[in-house]
């Protein structure tokens, strides 16, 4: 297993990063956290240790620098983080231990609207995208048309605004697409067994995916 902090340049700013890449990778997934959130997000961590498991490396990164962070208006500058995700995407794919393999994301909350704006951008470089309570309405109807990596979204059942918004975002959506909500969760899947539904899912989806990808190198 592979394992090294990270510092990737946009600029003058510094994206932080954790990469973790276990032997014999599957492929890599990128998390974008929400607002207010971190790498060091215990759910989004949670989901990742579960990736790491099935043979998929993971990038857990804070796309704001801490100074950015402190300003609200700037957690939900949905154009900077998507060019953030951008910009550690192209760099992770000129990474030795990385050439090559699939990408993926996961996006959670607002980081949800730029993973589907990045994946957008990236076209046939994204294998696929998953979304956990998200906000994919962020991303924009003219972005949603153009993403063309199959895309999961997940919502718990309890969480009621986000489910319409989820679902209209899904209708807007062309590529090959699923909707699940979890029984029984809120929006931050705090209840048992929730998380566990949210990473099975998404473990379940990236495979599937970023094995069709590694099995056609020319997707790329």
């Amino acid at each position: 297993m592979l394992q090294r902090l990270v510092h990737i340049p946009d600029g003058p700013a510094l994206i932080e990063g954790m990469l973790e890449i276990p032997d014999q990778p599957r492929g890599i997934v990128l998390f974008a956290h929400g607002s207010g959130s971190s790498r060091h997000s215990p759910r989004n961590n949670y989901v990742a240790g579960v990736l790491r498991e099935a043979g998929i490396g993971t990038l857990l990164m804070d796309l704001l620098t801490a100074e950015e962070d402190g300003d609200y208006k700037t957690r939900f500058d949905i154009p900077l983080l998507t060019r953030r995700l951008t910009v550690a995407t192209q760099w992770l794919a000129q990474q030795p231990e990385a050439k090559g393999l699939p990408i993926g994301y996961f996006g959670a909350s607002t980081g949800a609207a730029a993973a589907l704006q990045a994946a957008a951008k990236m076209g046939k470089a994204v294998a696929a995208v998953v979304s956990r309570g998200g906000r994919p309405d962020l991303a924009g109807g003219v972005a949603l048309r153009q993403v063309v990596a199959p895309t999961l979204l997940i919502v718990g059942s309890l969480d009621d605004v986000v489910i319409e918004l989820n679902r209209a975002a899904f209708e807007v959506m062309t590529c090959e697409k699923e909707l699940r909500i979890v029984p029984g969760a809120s929006h931050l899947f705090e209840e048992p067994g929730t998380l566990e539904e949210v990473a099975r899912l998404a473990t379940d989806w990236f495979l599937r995916h970023l094995l069709l990808q590694l099995g056609n190198p020319h997707a790329l």
